[in-house]
């Protein structure tokens, strides 16, 4: 008894009563312990969240609740127009419209400051949704998610259209996160991959979305991970992200997705010197494009070499050894045999409980890279720094000074006014 009343007291002081009223205490009996868990009615609160069947009391249902807090107070700070956007697009997103993907990514796309808390707002009402969702599912995945690597000119473009079409005949609903390099020197971006998959753009179950990097390391936009939880709320089950290309740090998509596919042309010259271990040590499976016709020959050689390199390589699944196997989008040759290899390993890390393992990290990494993106942003804008940027930035350029000596000067104006 007294357990529940601490229990009670504490639900009592807590000032969110939406979240008070929706709480059911029926099921509390005398020999209730403090580890033991209590059921509480179905879903709450004022912005669509839904609450498992189960909490933890104490600590877990402190935490609860401040989490419900910080929502409630994200929405409260949105005015009736803001709040209508938010309710359209949520709406308009689980209901598959295809028009509110677009408009809800653009939203997330954007620099201001206050379309960003908007589009943070409509994210967890997304990500609620997709939680309970995953509940329905028994707890698995939606979507699988495939990222797609490889040099310019490896046919990534065309290797997507004729795969995705392949899906889509087969009942799935796919998405393409496309995502082109934008120029150091204007900052624009062609956005060309739509344009080359004119057959999969013109699917109903396929939806394209060419984004800029921006200037964004890793070869993916610093918002591809909303643009995936977003593709997902809105019924999209196979998610594709095609990076910009290879290089060392062109593979930050392996943080966002369940596998990490990289594909390779068959005549690239120095085959394991222009794309070195760092990409290759990354990639679940690793697909030989262009073996059609004159290329067969090279296609089989650089096969065999990329065997014996991967095996190499220090294994990074307990379940699942990388494969590499020769296609051809050309001819089609091999397309569906790569669909049955990442099933196979999706059903594997699935089956292992490393696919949960792996994506439980993933959010972890994805808000440390928020936080650093977000801190720099707030050093180049904080009162001290501000105005001294230019001056020590000029001096740099001048040779008057070295770039650590101003990186130091600036940190310290920085550290030294709050």
């Amino acid at each position: 008894m007294p357990n529940k009343m601490n229990t009670l007291s504490l639900l009592l002081r807590f000032p969110h009563y939406r979240f008070l009223r929706k709480i059911s205490f029926k099921s509390f009996h005398s020999n209730f312990t403090p580890g033991s868990l209590f059921p509480y009615t179905q879903s709450f609160n004022s912005v669509c969240l839904y609450c498992t069947k189960w909490m933890l009391p104490a600590s877990d249902l402190k935490r609860g609740m401040c989490y419900q807090a910080t929502v409630d107070q994200q929405t409260q700070g949105l005015c009736d127009k803001e709040q209508r956007l938010v309710d359209k697009l949520y709406s308009g997103l689980i209901q598959g419209h295809r028009a509110c993907l677009a408009e809800a990514i653009t939203l997330v796309e954007s620099t201001q400051s206050r379309k960003k808390e908007i589009a943070q707002v409509l994210i967890q009402k997304v990500l609620s949704y997709h939680r309970e969702q995953e509940k329905l599912n028994k707890g698995k995945p939606l979507a699988f998610r495939v990222g797609l690597s490889g040099p310019p000119g490896a046919g990534k473009s065309t290797f997507i259209e004729c795969f995705g079409k392949m899906l889509t005949e087969r009942g799935h609903k796919v998405s393409v996160l496309a995502v082109d390099p934008s120029s150091s020197t204007s900052g624009g971006s062609l956005l060309g991959d739509k344009t080359r998959m004119t057959e999969l753009s013109r699917d109903m179950n396929a939806y394209i979305r060419p984004s800029p990097t921006r200037g964004t390391l890793g070869g993916v936009t610093r918002t591809t991970n909303e643009a995936i939880l977003l593709c997902e709320g809105g019924g999209y089950d196979i998610i594709l992200v095609e990076t910009v290309g290879v290089g060392q740090s062109e593979f930050a998509v392996a943080d966002m997705v369940d596998m990490f596919v990289l594909l390779l042309p068959p005549a690239g010259g120095d085959e394991l010197q222009g794309i070195k271990r760092g990409i290759i040590e990354m990639a679940d499976l690793v697909a030989i494009t262009k073996a059609d016709g004159d290329l067969v020959v090279p296609a089989r050689r650089i096969q065999a070499e990329y065997v014996s390199a991967m095996k190499l390589l220090r294994k990074r699944s307990k379940v699942w050894r990388p494969k590499v196997m020769r296609i051809s989008a050309k001819t089609g040759e091999s397309i569906s045999d790569m669909w049955d290899k990442m099933t196979e390993f999706h059903d594997l890390m699935l089956t292992s409980g490393e696919l949960t393992t792996k994506r439980r990290k993933q959010q972890k990494v994805w808000m440390w890279n928020l936080i650093q993106e977000n801190m720099l942003d707030h050093f180049r804008s904080h009162l001290a720094v501000r105005d001294k940027i230019p001056l020590l930035e000029e001096k740099v350029l001048s040779g008057v000074l070295a770039p650590g000596l101003a990186a130091d000067l600036l940190l310290k104006a920085f550290k030294d006014r709050p």
